[in-house]
């Protein structure tokens, strides 16, 4: 990429920070893998419940999501030269699937991209996120 390709960098990075938003206005920040998949002019993002260990099954994100749809996401990039630092951040309204087609979806690009659920099971509930912008920065 000789370009900066916002999108491109943000589907490209293996981990992002997923931000939620609580009922009681507190926000609650954690890291996730996930998948961009593009049609036409609409970007959704997929992430999901998957078996690896967790403190708990009732996930704070997953009723954060349901109590106030917005959310954030971001990726970025440190180096020591400063002249290679950038960010994107994808914000978007987010629905928490417990079945149907948007699970298979997500599966499936999931797997595409993380070699990793060839040995973690993908059983849990599907996150879509439907981009309504992007945010983006780089040196």
């Amino acid at each position: 990429m000789t370009e900066f390709d916002a999108v491109a960098r943000f589907a490209e990075a293996p981990v992002a920070a997923l931000s939620t938003v609580g009922e009681d206005g507190a926000p609650h920040l954690v890291p996730i893998v996930f998948t961009v998949r593009t049609v036409g002019d609409e970007t959704t993002l997929y992430t999901a419940v998957d078996a690896k260990r967790k403190s708990t099954w009732r996930l704070r994100r997953l009723a954060n999501i349901a109590a106030n749809p917005r959310v954030s996401l971001l990726v970025d990039h440190y180096d020591e030269d400063w002249a290679q630092l950038w960010w994107v951040r994808a914000d978007g309204l987010a629905t928490v699937h417990e079945s149907g087609e948007q699970m298979a979806v997500g599966y499936a690009a999931l797997r595409q991209k993380y070699t990793q659920y060839e040995r973690v099971a993908l059983d849990g509930p599907v996150v879509t996120v439907a981009v309504t912008h992007w945010s983006s920065w780089h040196a």
